[in-house]
């Protein structure tokens, strides 16, 4: 049985986020920092093809798309989106800082969700139902190539989750643009729910050579 391999990649980067805001299911854009940013990699190493896109619905990921994919069609999915923070969205800690709820969600975020937010566990039961609805429609439809352009939380709760090696969630902390490539063989899916993470995204440069990873024609 063939193997499937999939790219997850975490957008450029945002101006709210390295001001120390708490953005989740905020509809923000890429910085120009950060669109910059993303065509420097893209020029200097190459993201890998992939024969199909998915992407978070959340503009700081598709527009991420449109940079390190141009030209592609994306298939946006919502359960790719980031952890919603409810009545947190936008602040900072000092902001909430003397909340009680903010120092209970902190204690305990799997059980404890933000006001109007999702706790850790509501979260990471949504993204993982979603990854494995992806991971079907790549068997069915026989592509044997993905990449998913999401968020840092996402990932990190994929992998945490289905990644072999294992490791916790904070261990798959990736900088904006980069990610990580995976290899889902379907006989060890089906069995333990786990597939195996084989490298980082981009690939780094082989010896002799100015970018790695395939760049196949696109659409």
């Amino acid at each position: 049985m063939q193997s499937y391999t999939i790219y997850l990649i975490r957008h450029g980067a945002v101006a709210e986020t390295n001001l120390g805001h708490y953005i989740g299911s905020t509809d923000v854009s890429l910085s120009e920092k950060g669109r910059q940013s993303l065509k420097a990699i893209n020029e200097q190493l190459g993201y890998p093809y992939a024969e199909r896109i998915y992407s978070s619905p959340l503009h700081r990921c598709t527009e991420t798309c449109s940079v390190i994919y141009p030209g592609r069609t994306v298939q946006t999915v919502g359960a790719l989106s980031e952890c919603d923070f409810g009545e947190w969205e936008g602040k900072t800690a000092a902001d909430l800082a003397g909340n009680a709820a903010f120092a209970d969600w902190l204690q305990n975020s799997d059980k404890t969700p933000p006001p109007g937010g999702e706790s850790g566990k509501q979260f990471a039961s949504r993204v993982c139902k979603g990854f494995e609805r992806i991971v079907k429609e790549l068997s069915a439809d026989n592509i044997r190539t993905a990449a998913i352009v999401t968020h840092g939380g996402v990932i990190m709760t994929i992998l945490a989750m289905f990644g072999l090696p294992q490791a916790e969630s904070y261990r798959w902390r990736m900088d904006n643009g980069y990610g990580f490539a995976v290899r889902v063989t379907p006989m060890l899916w089906m069995r333990d729910r786990v597939m195996e993470v084989f490298d980082t995204v981009p690939f780094a440069p082989a010896a002799g050579n100015d970018k790695s990873g395939e760049k196949e024609p696109q659409e």
